[in-house]
């Protein structure tokens, strides 16, 4: 007997402009996204209570509710994967929201097939936020104090549970997986992020430093340079 398809991931787009909004919309649709769309934050944030999606595509400057705020109130109940949208040149606006907590972000204009494919790299990525069924044996990475606990997909310092969402999880996985060896920042984009290109390496800093106001920053050590590395 074949299986029935899959559902379609359903992603909330949240742009106050009509054209881009409804083009962003039709694209995503066509490519296999259920598709939400909202022209302001406030209205997107209301969507987001009343019917939870995969994923969130914002722009950063939105009436009533802008983008980051809207990110940062999502963060506050949700770990769902967010793609934030800017003007290009928008550093500030870029980095406040990656702080806020959004996961990636890509610049206008962009392809509707390059926003899917981030899209479906970020969604791959929270389904790893998932914990799998029991198993006897436990795959349980321990750093000091720090636990990362692969199988249930929960890290701990001191004994006591973290919330962190599935990209730093994946960051932190990246990083104990050899304790003192150095990460270059490029790498980690390829490994954690799924850039197949070269890309911003400010989202690995920016995450870098949310996760470290989560677990310590003494934990974590820049090598000037270089990239990252966990203290043994």
């Amino acid at each position: 007997m074949s299986q029935p398809p899959a559902p379609e991931p359903r992603v909330l787009v949240v742009e106050d402009d009509d054209v881009i909004r409804e083009a962003t919309s039709v694209s995503l649709s066509r490519l296999g996204f259920a598709v939400t769309a909202a022209a302001d934050g406030a209205s997107a944030l209301n969507s987001f209570r009343q019917e939870p999606v995969d994923a969130v595509i914002t722009d950063v400057m939105l009436p009533e509710l802008d983008g980051v705020s809207l990110t940062r109130a999502i963060r506050e109940r949700s770990t769902v994967p967010i793609l934030m949208i800017s003007a290009r040149g928008d550093d500030i606006d870029v980095i406040a929201g990656l702080e806020a907590g959004a996961d990636d972000y890509v610049t206008k204009p962009f392809r509707s097939n390059v926003l899917a494919a981030r899209l479906r790299a970020l969604m791959r990525r929270a389904a790893l936020g998932t914990p799998p069924d029991p198993v006897p044996v436990r795959d349980i990475r321990t750093v000091g104090d720090l636990t990362v606990d692969l199988d249930a997909r929960e890290v701990r310092v001191a004994g006591t549970l973290l919330s962190i969402t599935p990209t730093e999880l994946r960051l932190l996985i990246e990083l104990t997986a050899a304790p003192g060896v150095v990460l270059s920042r490029e790498s980690l984009l390829r490994e954690v992020w799924d850039y197949a290109w070269g890309g911003d390496t400010r989202v690995v800093d920016v995450h870098v430093q949310r996760l470290r106001a989560k677990i310590g920053a003494e934990r974590i050590v820049t090598v000037r340079g270089f990239g990252y590395k966990i203290v043994r």
